[in-house]
């Protein structure tokens, strides 16, 4: 099935062009069945190029699929047009009585100040309380999963030196996790952040919380609640091929210290040549599985959402059903020794 977009949306000529199947709202009104709804909170300031890259990962869902996006009021976007915000964006004055099988937080270029700092950080706050009533699963994406988990598990914000930046290892902790069924071993994630989660604060909240991947230079990429009604990607499967590089040149063009050049990225880390898209598959593979659980367990009358949380009968507690698997035993460490996912020379 395709996802039904609002009519004009600048990121479906680029849709089309991939030949992903995108309806307009008449078009998509003539199937008879009932669509997920999903509302997406961008905080990106390039909301545009999100906005595609999101589309791009919801599309691969043989499910029809309908979008809304919101957007902060106590913060102005200044790398859009006010005319597109005014279009397709709403606060969530607007969605107070809606309610959604799913909800998309994106991450912000933000993660160097305290959340506290944040201006829109008591905005953000009440949009996940809303959450908490009106959706049925989130995904959280790198600074919205980091100050997710902040504000609803006391998981702390750690802030790093230098950037982690590039393309890391995740080591798969559960292979009968429904979220990342289907996964290889070990799952390549695109990495953009100054800071990280505190993995002591995660380990004290397991009855809560499952780490699903993890890498020994990125930490925690994955992490679910344990009935799946909240996602935390603190890495970035939604980039584009392109997106690190584009963000490195950005960054030393601000003549940036603190950005190291992208890991496991370009070919033999030469940037003439053009970089490994090594991480579409798993990408693709997460938020098809994310939508296909949501479509199975949401209940077909989303009013029923605030009930089902009250009586925490929300989805399913799939529990870990082995011992998980850590860091592989015999210290296998992609990239860093034998070239692995590396163009050899020829």
């Amino acid at each position: 099935m395709p996802i039904k977009i609002p009519s004009g949306l600048p990121a479906r000529d680029i849709l089309d062009s991939e030949r992903i199947f995108a309806l307009e709202k008449p078009e998509a009104e003539r199937q008879r069945v009932r669509p997920l709804k999903l509302v997406i909170l961008n905080l990106m300031p390039k909301k545009i190029e999100t906005e595609t890259q999101l589309l791009r990962l919801i599309s691969k869902s043989p499910l029809q699929v309908e979008i809304d996006f919101m957007k902060t009021s106590t913060h102005e976007a200044t790398h859009v047009s006010a005319d597109h915000l005014v279009k397709f964006y709403e606060t969530l004055d607007a969605f107070q009585d809606n309610y959604y099988d799913g909800f998309v937080v994106t991450g912000a270029p933000v993660e160097h100040l305290p959340f506290e700092d944040v201006d829109y950080w008591e905005e953000f706050k009440t949009i996940l309380d809303w959450a908490s009533t009106h959706v049925f699963s989130t995904m959280y994406l790198c600074w919205g999963a980091m100050g997710a988990l902040y504000y609803r598990y006391g998981v702390c914000k750690v802030d790093y030196p230098e950037k982690i930046f590039g393309v890391f290892p995740q080591y798969l902790q559960d292979e009968y996790c429904f979220l990342t069924n289907g996964f290889d071993e070990i799952a390549l994630q695109p990495h953009s952040r100054l800071a990280g989660v505190n993995e002591a604060d995660l380990a004290l909240k397991k009855q809560d919380l499952q780490v699903l991947t993890w890498g020994p230079q990125s930490g925690p990429g994955l992490v679910a609640t344990r009935d799946f009604s909240e996602v935390f990607a603190l890495g970035h499967w939604e980039y584009g091929k392109y997106t690190l590089a584009e963000e490195y040149e950005r960054d030393m063009a601000k003549g940036l210290t603190n950005v190291p050049f992208p890991k496991n990225y370009f070919p033999h880390d030469d940037p003439t040549l053009e970089p490994l898209f090594s991480w579409r598959a798993h990408g693709n593979l997460l938020w098809r599985n994310w939508l296909n659980w949501v479509y199975q367990t949401t209940p077909y009358d989303l009013s029923e959402v605030p009930e089902l949380r009250k009586e925490k009968k929300l989805g399913t507690d799939r529990s870990i059903r082995h011992v998980p698997g850590g860091p592989r035993k015999d210290g296998f460490e992609p990239f860093l020794h034998d070239g692995y996912g590396v163009i050899p020379q020829v």
